[in-house]
This record gives C-alpha cells, structure tokens and sequence, in this order.
C-alpha cells in the first residue's frame, strides 16, 4: 500500500503531492515499482497537523481517486475518519475505507462502509482516550469495539482489515513493544496492516531526525512484521519495502516447507 499525500502539512511528504497532476503521476510510479494498492489522504494525521474541512479534504482527495480508478486496475484506499468523505470516495471508484479512528469519529462511517461494500481498514488509536496500561490489551479493547460497531452495521467480516496503529499515541517503546507482540493479534484472525514508514519512533531509534533517511529503519519494520503475520504494509518508498519483503517471504517459506517436510 502506497502512500499519496495530497496534504501540505504531511510529516513527510507534505506539499509534494498537493496538486493532483502531481499525485496522480507519483501514484503510477508506485504502481509501477511494485505497489497493489494506493491510499489517497486529503488530510494529515500527525500530531498537531491543522484539521481541514469536509470539502477542502474532498476537494483534494476526489479528482485523484477519479482519474486514478479510471486508469489503473490496482486498488485505490481513501485514509479519512469521515463518512461524508468516503461515501464519496467509493461513488469516485475507491475500494478501501482506511479510518484511522477505527470506526469509532464518525457515527456514520460504518453504515458507509456497509451500504456500499468497501473494504475497510480498521486502525487502533490510543488518541482521544484513556489507553489501558498494557499494549495488546488495549488493542484488544479498542479494536473490539471497532469490530462489535462493523457487525452492528453490516459490514462483511472478510471486508475488514485491523491496523494497530505504530505511532498514534504510542511512544517509542510501546511501538518496539508493539513489534515484538506483534504475532499475538493473530488472535483476530483478521489480516493485519502494518503502518510504520517514516515514523517517528523509527526516527528515535535510527537517530535519523529527517523522515525521508527513516526508510532502512522502516525496511527492517517491514521485514519483522512480515515474519510476525502482517500482510499489508502501508508505505512511502515501495522499492525498498519490496526487497525486504522479498527476504522475510523467502524465510517464511523455507520455515513452510521444513515444517511440511517433518509432518
């Protein structure tokens, strides 16, 4: 999963991909290095990033996810917490709902995702709440209730994706704690996206205080997830993201094929 940014304020790429030309011309370059799905935000997550309206987000995200759906078969996501947005967004030829708020901002968003059979990625936050003291509990708390408002809705259990969310109210040794616990939400039984590119805690860790130098840092998340059970991995530079996935995919297979061969 490729990330576009039409934001000017994105704590990495903020400004490059405002204009939808050049959005729309990054996302074909990501298709071509690699990447199966390309998720589109009109409004920057970071902390302490300005909210923007419903219509200036629609403003930036639509035209792209027009122009997109209507030449590329590869799976376009909407990252937005609101319905109105993603109503939108799914009539303009998205597939994926990706709500960071997990379903729980926006009373309305889950009805969206129902009534019009998207996919949804459902992201754990510790924003906005009191965060239970252990890591993967809450995880569990949270992304419960996420899961309870989905069924509630209607929405098709194989429609959903779970997001733990690195970053977002988490500090860097919860992300790292995060990481090595990582293998505990298969508990959920659900695919797993994991969203670490260019995060601060990898900043932190790295000692790379410059987003775009946390790419290795980023790789070696990736290729540890990958080895724990995340299947998506929502990414600014997909090149590097790809060779190490193409190592951790030839150790889970030689761990497939060991196993099959002491059965």
């Amino acid at each position: 999963m490729a990330i576009v940014n039409a934001t000017p304020d994105s704590f990495s790429d903020g400004g490059r991909y405002l204009a939808a030309d050049q959005a729309v011309s990054h996302a074909f370059s990501c298709i071509e290095g690699g990447a199966n799905i390309i998720d589109i935000g009109g409004e920057s997550t970071r902390p302490g990033a300005a909210v923007v309206s419903e219509q200036e987000e629609q403003d930036r995200v639509l035209p792209i996810i027009e122009r997109l759906s209507a030449a590329t078969d590869a799976l376009i996501s909407v990252d937005t917490y609101r319905a109105s947005t993603a109503k939108l967004a799914v009539e303009a030829g998205a597939h994926i709902v990706n709500d960071v708020y997990g379903l729980q901002k926006d009373a309305g968003m889950a009805d969206v995702v129902a009534k019009t059979g998207a996919g949804v990625c459902i992201m754990h936050t510790g924003r906005e709440r009191q965060k239970l003291p252990d890591v993967i509990d809450d995880q569990f708390a949270f992304l419960n209730r996420s899961l309870d408002i989905a069924k509630d809705a209607g929405i098709s259990r194989n429609a959903i994706m779970l997001d733990p969310g690195f970053g977002f109210a988490k500090d860097t040794d919860e992300n790292v704690l995060l990481m090595s616990r990582f293998d505990e939400l298969s508990r959920f039984g659900l695919p797993i996206l994991a969203g670490t590119s260019r995060k601060r805690f990898i900043g932190a860790l790295t000692e790379h205080d410059e987003a775009e130098d946390r790419d290795v840092g980023t790789a070696a998340t990736t290729a540890i997830l990958r080895l724990a059970g995340a299947i998506v991995f929502r990414v600014h530079n997909v090149a590097m993201t790809k060779d190490a996935l193409a190592i951790a995919d030839a150790v889970l297979r030689q761990k497939k094929n060991n196993g099959e061969g002491r059965s």
